[in-house]
């Protein structure tokens, strides 16, 4: 499936340092939206004083649920103005707006001092900063796909999930930093605003990364009356939206079930101390991440189709029985290695899902459609993996959630038969 072009060693060193630059951002992005939550247990009491932490914890929560819900707009909004204005714009301004919201919460005076403004200011904060993640990854799934070299887009167009998994880490890891430099008193009083402030100016470079960046789309592309609009994506690209959204669906819930709600799981479920159940995740976060340029460079031997293929039908067959065994499991051993292979069978889809998606639209809607299906998938069926499987958790139907999520993995094998064999867009070299 690979494909011969020959770059001069100048063009290549330019199209990596591309990749860089649109990945560095997404880290950034990502690093800040989930210090939010790591960091959550020792703000809450500052903007929602309450005499119950449960009650405190249940606000922050929402107000990150809320910047969740807001991703199918940000899919919208930056997706229309990459594909009208340039995917550099898009992304410079993505960027931006992430830091602006960690700059507020940095500097965002407590309920003490401004009394029900607070909480309403982070909220907006919050919101700017779920617009901006909602944006990011349609633009720079779109952007990466473009200016990765013929023949290694697979591999070089995993580098978003290992910025995005890296992000993760890299918010863990400044907040176990914290922990071990101040009290829990001094975390409580200010040092939880260290974090975001570390945001706020790694996004700063990763904007000044950014403003280096070439340009992939042609002023024509940028110029067609059909550039950025949902009706033209609907009317000409129902098909493909469809078949995106399919795939999508499957891949985001199996994605946060392995990653987010697996710690929840170990402790609720499986009965694991917290502190284990955090060792077990990191370890298997990070070889996840380790992973993706590995299934990219399959990818690009096999073809993104029989990757896909692959990843629905492991997805279908080893759902249930991993986690099944999960649910009994004692060994944080065989803990960490059942997770581990599961979030390789992820890896089929997740080291190249920006990639597939963009070679399913033209230029002058790529952004927009890839931005759009995924933040609609992610939002409707990542976002709501947690509070489904809890739901079912208390009804006593916890098992229920397994075959749901290899239902969903059933028909995400079916939508990729739907991909063609060859890309029809995307083919070409940039």
């Amino acid at each position: 499936m690979t494909t011969e072009t020959h770059y001069t060693g100048e063009e290549r060193r330019k199209r990596i340092f591309a990749i860089v630059g649109a990945s560095s951002g997404n880290l950034v992005e990502w690093f800040d939206f989930y210090v939010y939550a790591f960091c959550a247990i020792y703000f809450a009491p500052a903007f929602f004083p309450s005499d119950d932490p449960t009650v405190q914890l249940l606000n922050t929560a929402g107000v990150f649920a809320a910047g969740f819900l807001m991703r199918p707009i940000g899919g919208w909004l930056f997706g229309r103005v990459a594909d009208k204005h340039g995917r550099k714009n898009s992304m410079m301004i993505a960027v931006l707006m992430m830091c602006a919201g960690s700059l507020v919460i940095t500097f965002m005076p407590t309920y003490d001092s401004i009394g029900a403004w607070a909480p309403a200011l982070l909220l907006v904060a919050r919101l700017f900063q779920g617009l901006s993640v909602g944006g990011e990854y349609g633009t720079t799934a779109t952007y990466m796909s473009e200016v990765a070299p013929k023949g290694e887009r697979g591999f070089f167009a995993s580098f978003q999930y290992v910025t995005l998994i890296g992000g993760q880490l890299l918010a863990v890891l400044v907040v176990v930093v914290l922990q071990q430099l101040l009290s829990e008193d001094e975390l409580r009083a200010w040092g939880w605003r260290i974090p975001f402030f570390i945001g706020a100016v790694a996004a700063l470079i990763s904007l000044l990364l950014r403003r280096t960046l070439k340009e992939t789309t042609s002023e024509e592309s940028r110029k067609n009356k059909d550039a950025g609009s949902v009706g033209a994506l609907f009317r000409d690209h129902k098909a493909a939206f469809i078949t995106v959204l399919g795939y999508t669906a499957g891949g985001s819930l199996i994605f946060y079930t392995f990653t987010t709600y697996m710690q929840k799981f170990l402790v609720n479920t499986a009965g694991m101390q917290v502190k284990t159940a955090s060792y077990i995740m990191t370890g298997a976060l990070f070889l996840y991440m380790c992973m993706q340029p590995l299934f990219g460079m399959l990818a690009d031997k096999i073809g993104r189709r029989n990757s896909m293929l692959w990843f629905g039908a492991l997805g279908t067959l080893c759902t249930v029985p991993i986690l099944l065994t999960l649910k009994t499991i004692t060994s944080p051993f065989l803990a960490f290695v059942l997770i581990t292979l599961a979030l390789a069978i992820v890896s089929f889809y997740t080291s190249i899902s920006g990639l597939v998606k963009a070679e399913m639209f033209p230029p002058h809607i790529r952004a927009l459609g890839v931005g759009m299906a995924y933040a609609v998938a992610n939002a409707i069926f990542g976002g709501t993996a947690e509070v489904v499987a809890f739901a079912l958790k208390a009804k006593g139907m916890e098992n229920t959630f397994y075959w749901y999520v290899t239902v969903m993995m059933v028909i995400a094998f079916l939508f990729s038969f739907r991909l063609p064999k060859q890309p029809k867009y995307l083919h070409h070299d940039l």
